[in-house]
This record gives C-alpha cells, sequence and structure tokens, in this order.
C-alpha cells in the first residue's frame, strides 16, 4: 500500500518538472469556432515575420500557438490580433509542456498562485457614462408612467444634457401639477420650471448625492458579477478588487483558457424583449424611416426590424438561464425571471397574444478610439435574434432560439446567468504576470525548504542512525505525497505561503518520528527485547501523534474556512502535509521497520 501509494504521487507529480510554454490562444467571438482558414492565416502572418513557434495546433474551436520565449509571444499576439480583426480573440496564454502520455492519465501540473506563476491579470473600466445614460432613459420611462397614472397630459420627455431629464408641458397649470408630483416621488432630483415663448418646461436634475451613489453601485455591483462570472470558469483563488473611482483588477492565477476568460469577463451582453411594431411600414423602414414610438434594428441577416421603444424586459430581471436544444435539434437559451419580471412579462403576453415580441442582444464593443481623457470609448451593437408569435401568456420560464451554434448559446446562457453587467466595462490593460514577489523569493521558499529539509535529515541520520535513515526516507516520500495530491486535486493551489506551510510540515512530519524513536528508546532501558521495543514505541506514541496532528489540522481548517488568497493557499498546504506525514511517520515507516526487521532475532537496534 505504501508502495503504491508513493508510486501514484511520484507520477501525478512528475508533470511538474516539465514546466510551461509562452503561447497565444485564438477563439472566435461570441462562441463561435475557428476553422482551418484561421489557422492557415495565423501560420502565414507568423512566417512573413519570421517567427518561429514550437507548435500550433486547432483543438476544441480554438487554436493554440506555443513559442520558445515570452518576447516573441508576444509580438506574435499583436501581429495576430492586428491581422486577424475584432471578430476574433486573441490572448496571452501559459501552456503546460506536460508530455502526451502524462496528459492521457489526467497528469497535470500544480495550479500556482499568483506569487508563485502567475496568471492573468486585467484592469478594466467602468464606463460611467453609459450608466448615466442608462439611468436617465430609466428616469424617463418612470415620469411618464407617474404622469400617466395621474393624467396629466405632456407634450415630451426627453434627456437634457448627461444629468438631467427635461418634461415640456401644455400649459402653467399643467406644469404646477407636474412639479407637485414628480418632487414629491423623487426627493434625490432637483427641479426647475421655466417658460419661454409660450414652451413650459420641467427640467428634473439629479442631486451630487445621488449621481455619487449610482457610480458607485455602477462599480460594486458589477465587482459582484465578475465574481459570479470568474465562479462560472471555475477559476481557484480569484481576485476581483475595486481600484479608484471607476477601475476593477481582475486576476485568474494559474487560468489556462485565457481567451475564453477575456471574453467571458469582458462581455457586457444582455437581452432586451420589445414588442414589434407590425403596423410599420417595412418599405419606410428600409430607407431609415420609423414611426414615433418606435426605432429601427436590424436582425442577424441585415434586414430592418421596426419595434417599439418601450423595452417590456431586461437582462435584469433574468433569475437563471441554461443552454439546451429544441425539439428540432436546434440551439436554446431557456430563461428563468424573477418574481416581478414574471409579473411584467405574464402582463404584456396576455394583453399580446397573436402578436410578435422580438428579442434584441444588445453588447458594447472596444470602438478602437480613445476620448480627450485617454479612456476607450465603448460603441453599442444591437441586433434582433429571434421574432416569435405570442402564442398564449408567458410566466416566469419560457425560451428563446435563433442563436447561431451551442457554443454562443452557452455562452448567452452563461453571462446572463452570472448577471448583466451595471455598466458596459473595457479592459484597459491586459497581460500575464510572473511572480508578484519576484523570483528572488520564490528561489529562497525553495531553498529554505531543500535546506529544512537537509538540516532535519542531517540531525536524524546522526541521532536515530539506521532509524534516522527510515525517517529521511519517509521525509523525501511525504513530500511527494504533498506534490503529488496537490497536482491531483481539483482547485488547489501552491502559493509561496504555501512553501512556508510544506517547510513547516517538513519540521512536523519528523517530530511523529522523534515520538516513536524516542519511546523505543525508552522501551529499550526498560528491558524490552528489540521486537516489543519496536511494538509498544509505535502503539503508545500513535495516540499523542494522533492528538498533536489533529489539534494542527482543526487550525488549518479554520484558516482555509476564514481566510482568503494566501491564507487559504497556506492552510491547504499544512492541512495535506500533516495527513501525508501521519501516513509516512507511522504507516510508512512501520512498513520500512518491519521490512528490515520483522521475523528476525534482533540483539540489538541501532538508534
Amino acid at each position: 500500500m505504501v508502495v503504491f501509494a508513493i508510486a501514484i504521487s511520484a507520477l501525478y507529480a512528475l508533470p511538474n518538472i516539465y514546466g510551461e510554454d509562452p503561447a497565444i490562444q485564438i477563439t472566435g467571438a461570441r462562441g463561435a469556432s475557428v476553422d482551418m482558414s484561421t489557422l492557415d492565416a495565423v501560420t502565414k502572418t507568423l512566417d512573413e515575420k519570421s517567427l518561429s513557434n514550437k507548435s500550433i495546433v486547432l483543438e476544441n474551436g480554438s487554436i493554440l500557438v506555443r513559442f520558445n520565449d515570452t518576447n516573441t509571444q508576444i509580438s506574435a499576439r499583436d501581429l495576430v490580433s492586428e491581422s486577424l480583426g475584432e471578430d476574433i480573440i486573441v490572448a496571452l496564454n501559459l501552456a503546460p509542456a506536460t508530455p502526451d502520455w502524462l496528459d492521457s492519465i489526467g497528469a497535470t501540473p500544480m495550479k500556482l498562485g499568483l506569487d508563485l506563476r502567475g496568471g492573468v491579470h486585467f484592469l478594466m473600466e467602468v464606463d460611467m457614462d453609459a450608466a448615466m445614460v442608462k439611468l436617465i432613459e430609466q428616469q424617463e420611462e418612470s415620469f411618464r408612467t407617474e404622469l400617466r397614472e395621474e393624467k396629466i397630459r405632456y407634450r415630451a420627455i426627453r434627456k437634457q444634457g448627461k444629468e438631467a431629464v427635461e418634461v415640456v408641458l401644455r400649459n402653467a397649470e399643467q406644469l404646477a401639477q407636474a412639479k407637485q408630483v414628480l418632487s414629491s416621488l423623487h426627493a434625490d432630483m432637483s427641479f426647475v420650471d421655466s417658460e419661454s415663448n409660450g414652451n413650459f418646461s420641467l427640467t428634473a436634475t439629479f442631486l451630487e448625492t445621488r449621481l455619487a451613489e449610482v457610480r458607485n453601485y455602477a462599480v460594486e455591483q458589477n465587482i459582484t458579477i465578475l465574481r459570479n462570472r470568474v465562479n462560472e470558469l471555475g477559476v481557484s483563488e480569484p481576485i476581483v478588487q475595486r481600484q479608484g473611482a471607476s477601475r476593477i483588477v481582475v486576476e485568474l492565477p494559474g487560468v489556462q483558457d485565457t481567451a475564453r476568460a477575456k471574453e467571458i469577463l469582458g462581455a457586457t451582453a444582455t437581452l432586451e424583449f420589445r414588442e414589434v411594431d407590425d403596423k410599420a411600414d417595412l418599405a419606410a423602414a428600409a430607407s431609415g424611416r420609423a414611426p414615433a414610438g418606435s426605432e429601427i434594428k436590424t436582425d442577424r441577416d441585415g434586414r430592418p426590424v421596426v419595434l417599439k421603444k418601450r423595452i417590456i424586459l431586461g437582462g435584469e430581471s433574468i433569475t437563471d438561464a441554461s443552454s439546451s436544444n429544441d425539439e428540432y435539434g436546434r440551439p436554446q437559451v431557456n430563461i428563468s425571471l424573477d418574481s416581478e419580471g414574471g409579473s411584467k412579462m405574464s402582463a404584456f403576453s396576455k394583453k399580446n397574444v397573436g402578436k410578435l415580441m422580438a428579442t434584441i442582444f444588445a453588447e458594447y464593443k472596444d470602438s478602437g478610439r480613445k476620448n480627450a481623457e485617454g479612456k476607450v470609448i465603448l460603441s453599442k451593437h444591437e441586433e434582433v435574434i429571434n421574432q416569435a408569435t405570442i402564442q398564449t401568456a408567458l410566466g416566469r420560464n419560457f425560451r428563446i432560439t435563433g442563436i447561431d451554434s451551442q457554443a454562443e448559446a452557452h455562452n448567452l446562457a452563461l453571462l446572463l446567468r452570472a448577471g448583466a453587467l451595471i455598466a458596459p466595462i473595457s479592459i484597459v490593460e491586459e497581460r500575464t504576470i510572473g511572480p508578484s514577489m519576484g523570483q528572488q523569493n520564490i528561489d529562497m521558499g525553495i531553498q529554505a525548504c531543500i535546506w529544512g529539509m537537509v538540516a532535519v535529515m542531517l540531525f536524524t541520520l546522526v541521532y536515530y542512525r539506521t532509524f534516522g535513515v527510515i525517517a529521511c526516507m519517509a521525509l523525501n516520500a511525504n513530500l511527494i505525497l504533498i506534490i503529488g495530491v496537490m497536482s491531483m486535486i481539483p482547485g488547489a493551489t501552491m502559493t509561496l505561503p504555501g512553501i512556508a506551510g510544506i517547510v513547516l510540515t517538513v519540521g512536523m512530519a519528523v517530530d511523529a518520528n522523534v515520538l516513536i524513536f524516542e519511546r523505543i528508546r525508552e522501551e529499550l532501558r526498560d528491558g524490552r527485547n528489540p521486537q516489543q521495543a519496536i511494538h509498544q514505541g509505535y502503539s503508545n506514541a500513535l495516540s499523542t501523534i494522533a492528538d498533536a496532528n489533529i489539534t494542527t489540522l482543526i487550525t488549518a481548517i479554520i484558516l482555509f474556512a476564514v481566510g482568503t488568497g494566501a491564507i487559504k493557499g497556506f492552510a491547504v498546504t499544512l492541512s495535506i502535509g500533516i495527513l501525508t506525514s501521519m501516513f509516512t511517520a507511522i504507516i510508512g515507516t512501520r512498513a520500512v521497520v518491519n521490512l528490515m526487521y520483522g521475523g528476525k532475532r534482533i540483539k540489538k537496534l541501532s538508534i
């Protein structure tokens, strides 16, 4: 059993010696797969610039190109990204150099934290202007509803500047009524009335406290949603935190599919459901003319679709989404709404049975331009992905179709499930990062582990002689077990404090052997023969060793439960080290001692 456990651990620890290759990963935007033509284009681009690569493969809808050094990797990323255009995502990556025979049995390198291995780092910026536009649009709709309920007629409600809404009324009486109603309902706005050339208007402006609250909410809510998306990606020990007034830092240690991470985190996709204006003149729409209260959008084939401006429902009402296939095998997304959204959809669909409802897919993309402050300008892209006749009243659960591929349906479901971003975000900086504490600190951590083991092994060899050799064998086996188990456990991440946990475990492992060996010495001094002394030494020391290690294990579990980041890394390696050290110190050394002395007449022990 001991030999089998060590052999398996050594096999799964083996990939850690092969290292990683700098690479770029190329995938299609919005779940679309790249193909052989893309592969040929990438190969041609690299050959033209004489950028050598170790390998280039197309697998699972993405292309992975490996390089010999990071300088070539970065140059290739820039060239390939420029040549393929915005519909293709090109991201930096670190690809394991594990041989195929190890990869075939699921043996992969141990996941390392950002302080050891690095990962992908994104610096994102929340588009506050877009957040304010959304707030103003919501306020316009709110004013319309409130004035209709009070039966106050108005001429127009429109945006005034970036942070105000203007209500145009017919006469002074309506102006006074509107001001009284709206000011009583919106304490966070200031209202100023005016009259000019027979036009009566009421301008509502948000108070500064409300604006600050909206900006802060946009960042904090986006952080929450990004954390949900990171969880969907399955990244262990991520960092998602605020930086300054409008920026968010996302660090994903040990991430492999950085292209998918970039697409999912940077995407601002959401859905809108609107009523199709079936009375509109399509010929007029084709020339860009739409009736009052409607606007023109296009479907995926570029055909115009006239939609009512009023949004029935937005992505914020979606609580769950999953991808599947319909009865004809076509991809679809199953939508679940919250109670408020379900009520809105039910009320609308009951009144509009037999009419068309459109699903609009909306996302913000980098326009390639920057404003005067150097910030990236995002452009909104909208397209109608589905038009369906409402057959019956809809509830909280329904489905949408018209999606191009299963991969796109899966990505859309993931984004909707994680939540629609409150405001669009742009990636202003992206890089794969090396050790945050420096290569020198990593080398020092490894040296500490090596010198700690050497010191302990020298002590045991000198003090316990033959039994010291057995203890040294147990220490080495313990290290192999820790690395093997860390490599096998999904989500386990080795950090610099984790190395400290291993060093601590080395001392604790030999401590168990010290207790056993000293107990054997006591039994020999009391006149026991060697076989009895060995048996009593292991039996009597067991309870002491178990008590000491269990109390430490409880502490490690508490650290893991309440700690974050590096603390968790320390707790994981400490917990694994405690369990493996008990196995090697008690079972492992006993197996070797039994192999050497079991069933033999022994007059003296070398201890």
